[in-house]
């Protein structure tokens, strides 16, 4: 199946899941915290509350994979077109070849952007005190070096609490936060992680920036990481599980 033609089979099953939401709303009243009933509520039965559960997730789908400047209108009106069993105004063999070329070019519009940014970004950070600078443009600052003397290998598993952020500071994943470390084999996670983590030993925690080619490159990681995002990580190591060198 075509990748454009797989966005939009998770955006079906989005429908499908969320056409099972609980009923919200019980009464044609909005109801606040302390129990009072305020203005009226547009949300006359489950049909309606589900109704609105279904396009808030598509929209949000929608919007992770890179499509929220489609045309409104025209989306609106293709539901209902369907939904209506009305002749479609593209002939349903076109569909999936205009959808993978917008998609293409809205990736390419925004990895430009943002690799424009992170270039800029990392240029500066590069002058600044404590920050080493790789040949593959990887970049990284140590704030606690570790006793030990063991490096892990790429084979290994390793036990890391970090903390990630976008250069404008936005937090995207963080075990931090979570209150939990974790543990995951070092051969699956982005380059600049594999390459960074194999430098450093049990104890250690440094700061990591990473650029995009290093990271997810051209594509949209979620609905946080733009294509084309420089990241910054800060890790460290807690633990290595040796893995199979062969």
């Amino acid at each position: 199946m075509k990748k454009t033609a797989l966005i939009f089979a998770t955006t079906i099953v989005a429908f499908n899941l969320n056409a099972q939401i609980k009923k919200t709303v019980t009464d044609s009243k909005t109801v606040t915290k302390t129990g009072l009933s305020t203005t009226a509520s547009p949300f006359k039965t489950n049909t309606d509350t589900a109704s609105y559960g279904i396009g808030v997730r598509i929209a949000q789908n929608l919007k992770s994979q890179g499509f929220d400047g489609i045309n409104q209108e025209l989306l609106k009106r293709a539901i209902g077109d369907v939904l209506q069993n009305k002749t479609l105004a593209i002939p349903d063999s076109l569909i999936d070849g205009s959808l993978e070329s917008y998609h293409k070019k809205a990736m390419d519009a925004k990895s430009s952007v943002a690799k424009k940014e992170g270039a800029a970004f990392l240029a500066a950070n590069a002058k600044k005190p404590g920050v080493t600078v790789l040949p593959d443009g990887l970049q990284y600052e140590v704030i606690k070096a570790g006793s030990d003397t063991t490096h892990p290998l790429l084979t290994d598993k390793v036990k890391c609490h970090y903390h990630g952020t976008l250069i404008n500071g936005k937090v995207f994943d963080s075990s931090v936060d979570r209150g939990e470390p974790i543990t995951f084999p070092l051969n699956g996670v982005i380059k600049g992680w594999q390459e960074a983590v194999q430098l450093m030993t049990v104890g250690s925690k440094w700061k990591l920036f990473i650029p995009s080619e290093l990271a997810y490159g051209d594509q949209q990681a979620g609905p946080s990481i733009a294509p084309g995002s420089t990241l910054i990580f800060t890790v460290e190591l807690l633990g290595i599980e040796k893995g199979d060198s062969k």
